[in-house]
This record gives structure tokens, C-alpha cells and sequence, in this order.
């Protein structure tokens, strides 16, 4: 048997492997575009399935599509779903920017699926053709955006918030069992007046919360379908209802409220709900970066450092110290932040580069937009698993820099003066003084007023 058989386009014919589903546009996109080693995202794929499968249907309905046609295509759909043709996927993301090779490496492995469950010859074209039946009443510069909003979409929506709830309740969990550990604050990485280690923990959760709003927020914008557009946005070849059947189709299939975008014009010629979106991860990668750092500055230690945490021991931490442990959940949380924020540069050069009614830089970002959103959910779910939920106040060691701490001399400004408090307060540092002492040899208060007054518990608000 040979190993090829031979496909044909518009540009002629071309062998392809034997064994594959694909078809001559995707083998010449294969031969011509084989830059890097970054492949169509999985969840493109399983998008265009969605779409393909909601298309076929519609077209149905509108009468342009025979339902023994519709019938095959909607089966090699579902198959494509439950993962039974990944490998016929191939193509790399560097391609053309429509992506329009991609969409005819969708409808090639549709018809030729199709063919094989009709019992006809791969690559005949019958009973389904890839672009007569499969693409009809569609475009790749209407279905490549239509694709990126949902698996964008489905992303944020079962990966990424849920991975950031999650992260976020573990925090708000600490933040409930640490309401009672005062502790001493720091601004400038000084010291500063104190506030509980709940307070601080609660931060942390806060800003995690408001992530996850802007998050549904931008994800909204992404839920608007350029489908139905076809070449320019006019709609031209495709049916009236096909666009708002269809969508309704993917709403439907999906679970989410997937509707057409109020402009074709605007959901075609850019994609800057999508830039949203990025940006929206990266507001967040930015918020975790903090988060991550400020639990490696509170951890440092364990001698010689502030160590008011202990973080869980995962494993070993050096290959020559024996008995050292290092934050590497921190380490590979703050590199995933590093690189969601260099993506959303990649996203906001690529949405920038949109010209009149197309914008071709869509397999980049919607590269850049679904490994954001994987390296973020997996990112947030291990550093939830794998350190906030074993982290561990170390409450000896928070007492003492509570105790040690020059800065309690805030709460007596109101009672002797701003002027008169600093001076308690360097001279404490310069005679090595506790704060007491300082105040009782200077005269500036009595014990009983001082006692009264610097009370840590009633500085914390």
C-alpha cells in the first residue's frame, strides 16, 4: 500500500500521508509554514467542533444543508469531541493570519471522516465536500473569530475562575483563622503600626475576588459571535436566521450565553474583547506576583530571615545544602506571572495590528490568550494546593517582633505629640531601649498612661 494518497485544491494536487484526515490545503500549510513548535491550540480545536457541528445544523434548518449531510458532518463533529482525531490537528500557530488554513484543516478532517463513515474514498470529496458543506455559509474570517471568543470564552469560565475561586477561599479561609494573630505591619519594607495576620490574609483574598470580577466582566465582551459575517462582515452566501440559528446552536451546546455580535464590521476588522481579556489576566498575573512575593518575603528564613510563615515542605530544596527548603510554588507562580504579562504585550501588538476589514494576527493571539489562561488556572490551583492550604503562622516568632517593635510609639501621638513620640522612638533605636523604657526614662509619660495606651490589640481597628 503506498504511504500517500494524492488531494486536490484549487492549486492543483498534492500527497498527503495516507493515514491522515487531513486534506491538500492543510498538508501545503504544513510544508510552508513549519516555524517553531507551537501548535493550533487543543481548545481551538474542540471550538471549531462546536461550531461546525451548531453550523451544520443551522444551515439544515435553513434548508441549504440535506439532512443525511447534516447528519455525517454533526457525528465526525462529536467525534472530533470526544478526542478521537487529535492527531489530525497538525498545523503550527505561525501560519497565515486569518488562520483560514486552520479552518479548512477543521473542514478536511469533517469530509474526510465523512467520506470514510459513507463508505466513499478519502479525499473523493463525497457525500461532503469541505468548503460546499462543512464551510457553508461560513468564512474563515467570520469562524477563526468566532472560535478564539469560545474557547477564550470556555477557558475563563471552567478553568481560570474556577482556579481563582478557589485560591481566593483558601485565603479567605486563613484570613477567618488568623483574625486573632496581631502582628506588626510594614510599609517600605519598615516597620510599621500593626494589624492582625487575618487582616493581612484578607488582602490577599480581596484583591483575588476583584480579579475575578473584572474577569467576568471582559469575558462578557468575548460572549458577542462574529459568525454569520462570512468574508467582510456583509453576511454574503449565507442564509438569513443561518447566523442567529447557529449562534444559538453554540449558546445551546456550550452552556454559555453565546449571542451575535451587535457588529460584524467591528467583531471581524478586531478582536478587542479579547485584548480585554488578556489584559484582564494580566491585571491578575499581576495581582498574583505581589501575592506570591509577599508570602516568600513573610517565609524567608528560617534563622535568619522574618519567617513569621512556615510554608509546607515539598521537597528538597538544594542539591549541596542538606535540610534546605526553598518557596518553589512561589518561584513558579511568579514565573507564570512574568509570562502572562510578556503574552498580553504579544495580544496588544496583535489586536493593534487589525487593518480595514480584517485582522490578521489571530492564531498569535489567541495563542497567547489560551496559555495565559491554562498557565494561570493550573498555576493558581497548585500554589492553593500545594502551599496556602499547609501554610502555618509561626505565632512565637510574630510576638516577638510585636513586642520589639518602635513603631507602637504611633498610638501615643495623640496623647503627648507627634514631636515628643519620635524622640521616645529614636531613642529607643540609639540605646537599645524597648519602647517602654525609652518613654519611662525620657519622662514624656507615666506607666500607668503608657500601659493604657500602647495596647496592640486596639491598634489593629
Amino acid at each position: 500500500m503506498s504511504s500517500t494518497r494524492s488531494e486536490s485544491d484549487s492549486m492543483g494536487r498534492i500527497e498527503v500521508p495516507a493515514d491522515r484526515l487531513w486534506g491538500a490545503q492543510t498538508q501545503r500549510s504544513l510544508e510552508h509554514f513549519s516555524i517553531g513548535r507551537e501548535r493550533m491550540p487543543p481548545e481551538l480545536v474542540k471550538a471549531y467542533a462546536v461550531l461546525k457541528k451548531a453550523a451544520a445544523i443551522a444551515n439544515h434548518g435553513c434548508g441549504v444543508l440535506a439532512e443525511d449531510l447534516r447528519d455525517l458532518i454533526v457525528q465526525a463533529c462529536d467525534e472530533i469531541l470526544d478526542g478521537r482525531h487529535d492527531a489530525m490537528f497538525p498545523l503550527h500557530v505561525w501560519m497565515t493570519g486569518s488562520g483560514t488554513q486552520f479552518n479548512m484543516n477543521v473542514n478536511e478532517v469533517i469530509s474526510n471522516r465523512c467520506c470514510q463513515l459513507a463508505g466513499t474514498a478519502l479525499g473523493s470529496k463525497r457525500p461532503v465536500h469541505p468548503n460546499d458543506h462543512v464551510n457553508r455559509s461560513q468564512s474563515s474570517n467570520d469562524t477563526f473569530p468566532t472560535a478564539m471568543s469560545m474557547a477564550a470564552s470556555l477557558a475563563v469560565s471552567g478553568r481560570v475562575l474556577p482556579a481563582l475561586r478557589g485560591l481566593a477561599a483558601s485565603l479567605h479561609r486563613k484570613a477567618d483563622d488568623w483574625c486573632d494573630i496581631v502582628k506588626i505591619g510594614r510599609t517600605h519594607l519598615q516597620d510599621a503600626t500593626p494589624l492582625t495576620l487575618g487582616q493581612e490574609m484578607s488582602g490577599f483574598a480581596a484583591m483575588l475576588d476583584e480579579n475575578a470580577v473584572r474577569l467576568q466582566q471582559a469575558q462578557a465582551d468575548c460572549l458577542k459571535l462574529a459568525l454569520g459575517g462570512t468574508a467582510v462582515g456583509t453576511g454574503i452566501n449565507a442564509p438569513p436566521g443561518f447566523a442567529a440559528s447557529a449562534i444559538a446552536g453554540i449558546a445551546r451546546l456550550t452552556g454559555l450565553d453565546f449571542t451575535p455580535a451587535p457588529n460584524r464590521f467591528a467583531a471581524q476588522g478586531a478582536h478587542d474583547a479579547l485584548v480585554q481579556l488578556s489584559g484582564s489576566m494580566r491585571t491578575l498575573a499581576g495581582s498574583l506576583y505581589k501575592i506570591a512575593n509577599d508570602i516568600r518575603f513573610l517565609s524567608c528564613g528560617p534563622r535568619a530571615g522574618i519567617a513569621e510563615l512556615r510554608l509546607p515542605e515539598n521537597e528538597p530544596g538544594s542539591s549541596i545544602m542538606p535540610g534546605k527548603v526553598n518557596p518553589t510554588q512561589v518561584e513558579a507562580l511568579t514565573m507564570v506571572a512574568v509570562q502572562v504579562m510578556a503574552n498580553d504585550v504579544a495580544v496588544g501588538f496583535g489586536g493593534a495590528g487589525g487593518m480595514l476589514e480584517m485582522n490578521v494576527y489571530k492564531p498569535l493571539i489567541i495563542h497567547n490568550v489560551i496559555q495565559s489562561a491554562n498557565l494561570l488556572s493550573d498555576s493558581m490551583a497548585n500554589f492553593r494546593h500545594y502551599l496556602v492550604d499547609g501554610m502555618e503562622p509561626d505565632r512565637k516568632r510574630i510576638a516577638g517582633y510585636l513586642e520589639s517593635s518602635l513603631m507602637l510609639v504611633t498610638a501615643l501621638a495623640p496623647v503627648i505629640g507627634y514631636d515628643r513620640a519620635s524622640e521616645i522612638a529614636h531613642h529607643a533605636m540609639e540605646h537599645d531601649l524597648t519602647l517602654r523604657e525609652a518613654a519611662l526614662q525620657l519622662g514624656h509619660v507615666d506607666e500607668q498612661t503608657y500601659d493604657r495606651v500602647i495596647d496592640p490589640k486596639r491598634m489593629v481597628g
